[in-house]
Formats: structure tokens, sequence, C-alpha cells
């Protein structure tokens, strides 16, 4: 399996545990344009922060790496990679390597 289609599995298994836990008008729909944080965005603080723990010990799983997804800079970034479901799996794929390393 290529290495976006890992990303891809992951993030949304991600948003399936997370779907479990949302109310059923709360909950974040699975396709790469859905608003996750920021301005328009659907998860409250709390959500996004047990979100971003799905998403990366899904990844970890994955690849069978150790990493942490969030950096002060990160959120504080004009254009977030947390912005959609989209820019968080372009996110990923640019930092897991072909070798499932994180850089």
């Amino acid at each position: 399996m290529a290495r976006r289609e890992k990303i891809e599995r992951a993030v949304y298994s991600a948003v399936d545990a997370l779907n479990k836990q949302l109310p059923k008008g709360d909950q974040v729909e699975k396709f790469p344009d859905a608003s996750l944080y920021g301005t328009g965005g659907r998860l409250e603080s709390l959500d996004f922060v047990t979100f971003v723990m799905e998403v990366e010990t899904k990844i970890q799983d994955e690849f069978g790496i150790e990493f942490v997804l969030t950096d002060e800079g990160l959120l504080s970034k004009q254009t977030s990679p947390f912005a959609t479901l989209g820019t968080l799996i372009e996110y990923l794929e640019s930092r897991v390597t072909a070798d499932g390393e994180w850089r």
C-alpha cells in the first residue's frame, strides 16, 4: 500500500474513533475539504486534542514511528495543516518519508 493511502487510512480511522464520541450533528465528515479547526472548524478545543492524539496513535501504528504532531508554530501558521482533513493529510505526507520515518 502506498504511503499516502496509509496516511489517509490512519486519518480517516482517527475520524471514525472521534465521531464515536461526538453527537450526530457535531461529527466530522470524511472528505478532504471537511473543516477541522480554526475558522469554520467543526471541532472544539478538547475534541481537537482528542483527534490529534488519535491521528498520532494511528500514524504510529501504521508506520511504527514515534512523533508528536503538534507544536506551537503549526497552530499559528497562516495556513494551518489542521484546517481540513485534506490539509492534514498533505502535511503528514510531507513529514512521513517513503521509508516511514518522521522528518
